[in-house]
């Protein structure tokens, strides 16, 4: 069942955003394993054309909120309004109160709120005045970010990352796939209409169930331990990815199993999903940064060194 619903989504999502494959496949893979999507690129290429599209096949509320410097924790959380004529407080939902929310652009935003994501991200829920609000289920953020170069970016907090499954790089489409979208806009056909969907949530709710049961080998176990450690203690590293990354590791490979068709973990899915998965939870010295050393290269290198499992 996940193979074909997986199959279905990426089919119509790939025919709308032209060769972003790897994002689909990825941010696919992180929904279905219950994580949350950071996806980092220059504007322009159609990131929040991919979330809306995805939210319309999967049949669920989705709402996009452009960060911004002067954007407060209220106006996503939501805050209490005194009504006059029932002469109590009630409570306003802000944006978040949904199933996909699309936070565009959230490095443009002070970390105090960025950090309004933290407990909804964990426990899926919102607390406002002493009151918790559980979130419906699938709940998926997905963030866009711009590259920290940019000027009037905030870098976000290492334990707001951390809360991320993935963070996705993407790049320009190629010039094949820009032609395409030119001769679409030139003849008209740029705006494109809603998506038909394909799916439901109960679907996916029964997809998870089936992701749940892919087992996973002793020696794979061993493996994610292995790779996870060794981001550890690696001297161009000031810190690893921590237990989080691990258990992160571990329902990704699960998910991307069942995508692929198979009821069982093999460590060709941990090496696949280590960069999106570990990228972000590595914390490069300052000198080794200096030197030009990336968490992908630490990664790649440590993918290289740790023996996989036959």
């Amino acid at each position: 069942m996940v193979k074909n619903l997986a199959d279905g989504i990426k089919e119509r999502l790939n025919s709308r955003v032209l060769n972003q494959e790897n994002l689909t496949e990825l941010a696919i893979c992180a929904m279905f394993a219950g994580g949350h999507v950071l996806i980092e690129g220059v504007p322009g290429l159609a990131k929040t054309l991919w979330a809306r599209s995805l939210a319309q096949l999967i049949s669920v509320g989705c709402k996009r909120v452009q960060f911004t410097s002067d954007l407060m924790p209220s106006d996503i959380l939501g805050t209490k309004i005194f009504n006059q004529q029932s002469g109590q407080f009630e409570l306003r939902k802000g944006p978040l109160f949904t199933q996909f929310f699309l936070a565009d652009e959230i490095n443009r935003t002070p970390p105090k709120t960025q950090s309004a994501l933290l407990e909804v991200m964990e426990e899926r829920a919102i607390t406002i005045d002493g009151q918790t609000h559980v979130m419906d289920e699938p709940f998926f953020v997905m963030a866009t970010q711009n590259p920290i170069e940019y000027e009037g970016t905030y870098p976000l907090p290492e334990a707001l990352t951390d809360r991320f499954m993935m963070k996705i790089l993407i790049t320009y489409p190629g010039v094949s796939a820009e032609k395409q979208m030119l001769q679409m806009y030139h003849e008209g056909n740029n705006i494109l209409p809603p998506q038909e969907a394909i799916c439901t949530a109960e679907q996916i709710a029964e997809a998870k169930q089936e992701i749940a049961s892919v087992t996973v080998d002793d020696a794979v176990f061993n493996y994610i331990v292995s790779v996870v450690e060794t981001t550890r203690r690696v001297g161009a590293v000031q810190f690893g990815a921590s237990p989080r990354g691990s258990v992160a590791l571990l329902l990704a490979s699960k998910a991307y199993a069942a995508i692929q068709g198979r009821d069982f973990v093999i460590p060709d899915d941990v090496h696949t999903l280590s960069l999106p998965v570990l990228r972000h939870r590595l914390l490069i010295k300052p000198e080794a940064e200096i030197e030009g050393i990336t968490p992908d290269q630490v990664i790649e290198s440590i993918l290289a060194q740790v023996k996989a499992p036959r």
